[in-house]
C-alpha cells in the first residue's frame, strides 16, 4: 500500500491516539547514511514528545535486515505470540519485497503480517511495486449464497490508502513523496491487471516471450540488485534453497553462479489475486459477441482465450520490467519527508529544521541525484542540477523556513540602520555567533570550499572536489593555477595558509567580490553565489546560498560541514583520530586474528560508528572532535585520486572507465563503500572536466562517461566495487516533474492541432469532391496525389514527434550499474556478494575481479 502525501500524518496520529503503556515500542530500522540518520533524529524527537517508547536498530545491509526480521520483527506477529506493532524503515528495504524478506507474509495457514505494520520511507528508486500496490492483509472470506467471496480491504483502492482506512491491522505502507501518484499510473494498471489474472500455464507452443509470461507482481525485481543478498558460504547451499518454491520471489539467491529461472511459481496470497476468476474472462469474452435470435454464434475457443490471456500477461509484464530496467535514481530525501510529517503535526522548530537541512545537503555530497549516484555536470544557467526542479523547490522551501523560524532581532532590523552591516548581508560567511545564547540558523553566501571555517583558505580550496576538477589540482600546472588565482585576488600564500578564522578581516570582507571577479577566468561559474541573489530585503530568494548554525560561542558550522563530518564518522570511525599521529590508520591491526569472510565483523564495526554519528548530530563537542577525521579522509581522497591520475591507472573499457585502488597508505580507508564512492565522484568530476576541455562536451551522447572504482579489502580478500554515472541527463527522470508536465501539454496541443488540421483538410476535400461530381468530372488521380501528400506530411509530423520523444526518453542518463551487476552475476561464475542498499555497490572475490569487469564492460551501465 502507499500513503499519499496529503495524508502523511494519518498513521502517526493514529499511533498517537491508540498508544498505551502496554503497547510494544516502535521499532526504527535505520540505514547507515547521514540522510537516514537525520530522518531518524526527527522521528525520535516526535516520538519523545508524545511519550511513545521506541527502539532504534541500525541496519548495515540486506543480511542485517533479514536477521532483524527473523529475530525481532517476526516474534512481534500475533500468530507468533506477539501483539503486533509498528516498524519504521528509514532508507531500508524500499527495493525488495519486505513481506518476504522480513518473514511476515503468510506461510501455510497463517494470516499475513499478524498486526505488524511496516512504514517505508526511502529516497531510492525504483520502488518494489509489490510493496506499493499490494502489501495488505486480505480480509477473511465471507459466505454468499453458498460461495466464499473474498472481501476487498477497506480503505484501500488500487493500493492507495484512502481517508477511511483503519490502521493497526498490519501490512506494508510506503510513504509517497508524489512520485507514485503522478508517475506510476501505467505501472499500477499493469500490476493490478496481473494480480487479477487467473493462473494459466504456458506450454510454449503459443507466441514468443514465454520466458517471462508467468511473472507476477514480485518477479520483475529479479533483474535488479534489490533482492535478498547472500554471503559467500551460501553458494554451497544453492541447490537446497532453490527448491523452496513456497517462499516469495525476492528471497531467492541472486548472486549465485547458476542463473535464476525467469518463471518462478506464483505466491499463494498476494494482493487482489482472488477478486476475479477465470469466469470473468470468459464472460467478458462472450459478452463481446452479439448473439442473433436465430442461432447464437460460437464463442472463442479455450485455446484462443488462453492465447489472448498470455499476450495480455506479457504486455503487462513488459511494462513492469521496463520500469525496473530504468536504472537507479533518487527522489525526495528521507529527512525532508520527516520534516513534512512534523510540519503537518505543527511541531516544526529549529532543531528539526537543522536536521532536515543537513540530511538534504548530505544527498548532494554523495552524488545522489535524479540519475542515481553520479557527478554533477550542470551549469549555473541550467534549471536542472541536483534533483532538478524538485531539488530547487526543496531548497527554496528550506530557505523560507529558515526565515520564518529565525526572524530578525530588533537590533538587526532596518530601523536601527545596521542591518546591512551583518556579516552575511555584506558577503562575508559568518564564523561566530551573534551572542553567547545564539542558536539560530542563518543563510550564508557559502563558497564551494571544504570545511573553510576549520581549515586554512588554501587547504579548503585545495581539497574542494569542485575546484580540484576544474583547476586540475592533481598536476603541478593545476597547483600553479590555484596560486595564480590567489595572487590575482591579492591574497599571499602566507595569509591563505593560516586558519581562516584568524585571517585579516579586510581580506575576508572582500573575498566574495574577488572570487566573483576572477572565477569566470577559470570557468568557475558556481564557485560562490552571484551578487544578484543577495536581495536586500529578507524575503530575497538567495538562490545558491548555504545554511549556517551557531551553538553560542562554542561553534558555528555550515550544513555542509556537518554533513561532511557525520559522513566521515560513519565511513572511517572516530578511532582513526587517535591513530593519525602514530603512523596512520590501520583497521587491519584489530582484526588480524579473526576471519571475516562474510563481512559480519565489519558490519558490526559500522553499526558501532552509527551511534557515534548519532551522538555527534546532537552534541556539538562530539562533532568538533570528529573534524580531524573528516580532514584525514579528504586528504586521503586527494592523495589517492592524484596518484591514480598521475600514474595513468585509469583505463578506458568499452562501456566505462575503471581504476583499482590496491596499494598506497590510504587503501584501508576505502574499504567502506561510501568513502570509495566519494573517491569515485572526485575522479569522475576530473574525467568529466578533461572530456569537456578536450571535446567540448561530455561523452556517451550527453550521458557522461561512467566510472568503476574497485577498492581492495585485504583482510577479507575481496574488492569493493562502486559504479558511478557520468552525470548526463540530469533532469530527465522523476526529478523534473514540472518539465515533464510541460512536454506532455505541448504534445497534447500538437495532437489537437493536427486533428483540427486533418478535419479542415477533409472538409475541403469533401467540398472539392462534391464540386467535381456536380461538374461531372473525375480527377481521382489528383485526389489520390493530394491524399498521399497529406499522409506524407502527417507521417513527417509523427516522425518529428517520435524523435522529440526519444530524445527526452524516461530514464535517460540514469545509473544502471545495479542491473548490470545482476546480469553479470547470473551469466558468470564470479563469486559476488550484493549486500548494500546502494544499487551501484558490490563485493567481488579478489581472484574473480578481472572476469567480472570483463563481463561488465559488455553491459549497458547508463540509461
Amino acid at each position: 500500500m502507499y500513503l499519499p502525501r496529503s495524508l502523511i500524518s494519518t498513521l502517526y496520529l493514529h499511533l498517537q491516539r491508540t498508544h498505551h503503556p502496554l503497547s510494544p515500542p516502535v521499532l526504527i530500522l535505520v540505514a547507515l547514511e547521514p540522510d537516514a540518520l537525520c530522518g531518524c533524529r526527527i522521528l525520535t524527537q516526535l516520538l519523545k514528545r508524545d511519550y511513545i517508547p521506541h527502539k532504534i536498530q541500525p541496519i548495515a545491509g540486506y543480511g542485517d535486515l533479514e536477521k532483524a526480521g527473523r529475530d525481532v520483527i517476526r516474534p512481534m506477529m500475533e500468530s507468533q505470540g506477539g501483539s503486533g506493532g509498528v516498524v519504521v524503515c528509514l532508507g531500508v528495504g524500499g527495493l525488495v519485497d519486505l513481506g518476504g524478506l522480513l518473514g511476515i507474509e503468510a506461510e501455510g495457514d497463517e494470516s499475513s503480517y499478524g498486526g505488524v505494520e511496516v512504514w517505508v520511507i526511502d529516497a531510492r528508486r525504483p520502488w518494489n511495486l509489490g510493496n506499493i500496490f499490494a502489501g495488505f492483509p486480505i480480509p477473511p472470506p465471507i459466505e454468499d449464497e453458498g460461495e466464499l467471496v473474498i472481501q476487498r480491504p477497506q480503505g484501500v483502492d488500487g493500493g492507495k490508502i484512502q481517508r477511511d482506512y483503519n490502521p493497526g491491522k498490519g501490512g506494508i505502507i510506503v510513504f509517497d513523496d508524489g512520485d507514485i501518484e503522478e508517475e506510476l499510473v501505467a505501472e499500477r494498471d499493469a500490476f493490478l491487471a496481473l494480480v487479477d489474472m487467473p493462473e494459466v500455464e504456458d506450454g510454449g507452443d503459443d507466441s514468443g516471450g514465454s520466458d517471462t509470461e508467468s511473472e507476477d507482481e514480485d518477479t520483475p525485481t529479479d533483474s535488479r540488485t534489490g533482492q535478498k543478498r547472500k554471503s559467500w558460504s551460501d553458494r554451497d547451499d544453492e541447490d537446497e534453497s532453490s527448491g523452496d518454491e513456497d517462499r516469495p520471489r525476492q528471497r531467492r539467491r541472486s548472486n549465485s553462479s547458476s542463473p535464476i529461472p525467469d518463471s518462478p511459481t506464483r505466491p499463494k496470497q498476494r494482493g487482489l489475486l482472488a477478486f476475479s476468476g477465470p469466469s470473468a474472462i470468459a464472460s467478458s469474452a462472450s459478452r463481446s459477441v452479439s448473439p442473433t435470435p436465430a442461432q447464437p454464434p460460437k464463442g472463442p475457443s479455450a485455446r484462443k482465450l488462453r492465447r489472448r490471456l498470455l499476450q495480455l500477461r506479457r504486455k503487462n509484464e513488459s511494462v513492469l520490467q521496463a520500469y525496473y530496467s530504468l536504472g537507479a535514481s533518487y527522489s525526495e530525501p528521507i529527512s525532508s519527508m520527516m520534516y513534512s510529517l512534523a510540519s503537518e503535526l505543527g511541531r516544526e522548530d529549529n532543531d528539526l529544521l537543522w536536521m532536515t537541512i543537513v540530511g538534504v545537503t548530505s544527498m548532494e555530497l554523495y552524488g545522489r541525484s535524479s540519475v542515481g549516484v553520479a557527478i554533477s555536470t550542470s551549469k549555473s544557467t541550467s534549471p536542472k542540477g541536483w534533483l532538478g526542479t524538485r531539488g530547487s523547490r526543496i531548497r527554496q522551501l528550506l530557505r523560507d523556513e529558515v526565515r520564518r523560524l529565525n526572524p530578525p532581532e530588533l537590533s538587526d532590523s532596518s530601523l536601527s540602520g545596521n542591518r546591512n552591516m551583518l556579516p552575511e548581508n555584506s558577503g562575508i560567511i559568518p564564523t561566530t555567533a551573534r551572542s553567547p545564547t545564539d542558536t539560530s540558523i542563518r543563510l550564508s553566501p557559502e563558497p564551494k570550499f571544504l570545511l573553510i571555517r576549520h581549515w586554512s583558505l588554501y587547504d579548503s580550496m585545495l581539497h574542494s572536489p569542485y575546484l580540484s576538477a576544474r583547476l586540475h589540482i592533481w598536476s603541478d600546472t593545476g597547483r600553479k593555477r590555484l596560486h595564480k588565482l590567489l595572487a590575482k585576488m591579492g591574497v599571499s600564500l602566507v595569509q591563505c595558509k593560516q586558519s581562516y578564522t584568524h585571517m585579516d578581516m579586510e581580506l575576508k570582507r572582500g573575498l566574495r567580490t574577488k572570487l566573483l571577479k576572477y572565477s569566470e577566468l577559470y570557468g568557475l561559474h558556481d564557485l560562490v553565489p552571484a551578487a544578484d541573489t543577495d536581495g536586500r530585503d529578507r524575503g530575497g530568494t538567495k538562490e545558491g546560498w548555504g545554511f549556517v548554525r551557531s551553538w553560542g560561542w562554542r561553534a558555528t558550522l555550515s550544513a555542509q560541514d556537518v554533513g561532511v563530518v557525520v559522513g566521515a564518522v560513519l565511513e572511517v570511525g572516530k578511532k582513526a583520530v587517535t591513530t593519525l599521529e602514530n603512523g596512520g590508520y590501520d583497521r587491519g591491526r584489530e582484526m588480524k586474528e579473526t576471519s571475516d569472510e562474510d563481512g559480519t565483523l565489519e558490519g558490526e564495526e559500522w553499526v558501532g560508528r552509527f551511534w557515534d554519528a548519532y551522538d555527534a548530530l546532537e552534541k556539538i563537542e562530539e562533532l568538533k572532535s570528529a573534524l580531524p577525521t573528516a580532514q584525514h579522509l579528504h586528504r586521503a581522497i586527494l592523495r589517492t585520486g592524484t596518484s591514480l591520475i598521475e600514474k595513468k591507472q585509469i583505463r578506458h573499457l568499452r562501456a566505462f572507465r575503471m581504476c583499482v585502488v590496491k596499494d598506497g597508505p590510504d587503501v584501508t580507508l576505502f574499504t567502506h563503500p561510501s568513502a570509495l564512492t566519494k573517491l569515485a565522484l572526485w575522479i569522475g568530476e576530473a574525467i568529466a572536466e578533461q572530456e569537456r576541455e578536450n571535446k567540448g562536451k561530455i561523452g556517451h551522447g550527453g550521458r557522461g562517461t561512467p566510472l568503476v572504482v574497485a577498492g581492495l579489502n585485504e583482510n577479507r580478500g575481496v574488492y569493493v566495487v562502486v559504479g558511478t554515472g557520468g552525470g548526463g541527463g540530469g533532469g530527465m527522470g522523476f526529478g523534473d516533474r514540472h518539465a515533464a508536465k510541460e512536454k506532455k501539454e505541448k504534445r497534447e496541443a500538437k495532437a489537437k492541432a493536427r486533428e483540427l488540421k486533418k478535419q479542415n483538410k477533409e472538409k475541403i476535400r469533401e467540398q472539392k469532391r462534391e464540386a467535381r461530381r456536380l461538374a461531372l468530372g473525375d480527377d481521382a488521380d489528383e485526389e489520390n496525389e493530394t491524399e498521399s501528400e497529406d499522409s506524407e506530411s502527417s507521417s513527417d509530423e509523427d516522425s518529428d514527434e517520435e524523435e522529440d520523444e526519444t530524445s527526452q526518453t524516461r530514464g535517460f542518463g540514469r545509473n544502471k550499474f545495479g542491473n548490470a551487476f545482476q546480469e553479470v552475476v547470473e551469466e558468470t561464475n564470479a563469486r559476488v556478494r550484493i549486500d548494500s542498499f546502494e544499487h551501484c555497490v558490490v563485493e567481488v572475490k579478489k581472484e574473480d575481479l578481472a572476469g567480472f569487469l570483463e563481463s561488465l564492460s559488455m553491459k549497458a551501465v547508463v540509461g
